[in-house]
């Protein structure tokens, strides 16, 4: 009679790091395009009237006060 085997864990893989560095580029570009939307008031987009407009109209889209 043969000796039973170990029982050997279950490896769940998470996800490979590659999936975890897109992950955190996408929520870190997500967490600046929101703060540029809803909180720069013109201090870093500087770079014309278009994106201050642009960034404006998003305010009012998303309904954060901005004036």
């Amino acid at each position: 009679m043969s000796s039973p085997t170990p029982a050997q864990p279950l490896v769940h893989p998470v996800g490979s790091a590659r999936l975890w560095g897109a992950a955190l580029a996408v929520v870190g570009v997500l967490l600046l395009l929101t703060y540029l939307v809803a909180f720069d008031q013109g201090a870093v987009s500087r770079s014309g009237m278009f994106l201050h407009e642009l960034m404006h109209d998003g305010r009012h889209l998303l309904g954060v006060p901005c004036h």
